[in-house]
């Protein structure tokens, strides 16, 4: 039995999963996004643009409106998957890019995720208002750390549940430099059990980002039909197209430009 199995049998009892709304549990379905994930392969099979998989990002505090919309620009030029910003610019990011394919996402209980659930769960439907598709939520570390499964399930849970109601994705950043291997399998464990549909590396506020090792174990714990997205510290293309071949499918970023036009080159 591998430590993931030996893991989830410790500290998750079996049938504690969310069950979709449409009745079909976990089983795949056409009327639940969570159902229409997990029947699909989400491992990348081909790279082509690399700008497909990147969120674009910038969550730097001292940003202003000007530095939003030129990200934004940018987003609709590259054609990337979605731009990252903190709550404040939503609306922004979503009146720039209504006419764009490129996705708004926004952060909750970022970069700490040390708020009480109900302070998550308020921020996430007041960003899904402003026009937030995507949510990333930054786990409670100390409930991981605590081996508090039930208040983690319920932290992440009340977090999903907004953003299953409004057919939001949703991305839980678990900080993976600050876990132990056992750490790390307990949060992607706990994310996947709660319907989140990707778990994060990193929010690139903490001591370190995304590394190779990091990406390969989350995509062996979630398995080939949940998201994996790797952050922090990503800059450069040769080490995008690595986490996209050790297993993640989103890079999260604000060097997207220059990894594009490199990798063009």
């Amino acid at each position: 039995m591998n430590e993931i199995k030996k893991i989830a049998l410790q500290y998750f009892v079996r049938g504690e999963e969310k069950k979709c709304r449409c009745g079909g549990g976990h089983e795949v379905c056409l009327n639940c996004k969570i159902c229409r994930m997990e029947g699909e392969d989400q491992t990348v099979k081909k790279i082509t643009t690399l700008a497909e998989f990147i969120d674009h990002t910038n969550l730097k505090p001292d940003s202003i409106s000007a530095d939003i919309t030129k990200l934004c620009e940018e987003a609709e030029s590259f054609h990337f998957k979605a731009v990252c910003i903190n709550p404040f610019f939503v609306t922004l990011c979503q009146s720039a890019l209504k006419s764009s394919a490129s996705l708004v996402c926004s952060v909750v209980g970022f970069p700490l995720g040390a708020n009480n659930s109900e302070i998550k769960g308020e921020e996430t439907r007041h960003c899904i208002r402003e026009g937030a598709a995507e949510i990333d939520m930054v786990n409670n570390i100390a409930l991981i750390k605590e081996r508090d499964i039930s208040s983690l399930l319920s932290d992440i849970g009340i977090v999903s549940d907004i953003c299953f109601d409004n057919d939001v994705d949703l991305k839980v950043i678990i900080e993976t430099c600050l876990l132990t291997t056992e750490e790390k399998i307990i949060a992607c464990l706990a994310a996947k059990k709660s319907g989140a549909l990707f778990v994060k590396t990193s929010t690139g506020f903490s001591s370190a980002g995304a590394t190779v090792d990091d990406v390969s174990l989350m995509r062996e714990i979630v398995g080939p039909k949940l998201g994996v997205k790797a952050s922090g510290g990503v800059r450069s293309t040769d080490l995008a197209v690595k986490m996209l071949e050790a297993g993640a499918n989103r890079i999260g970023t604000s060097n997207g430009v220059s990894i594009v036009e490199s990798f063009r080159r």
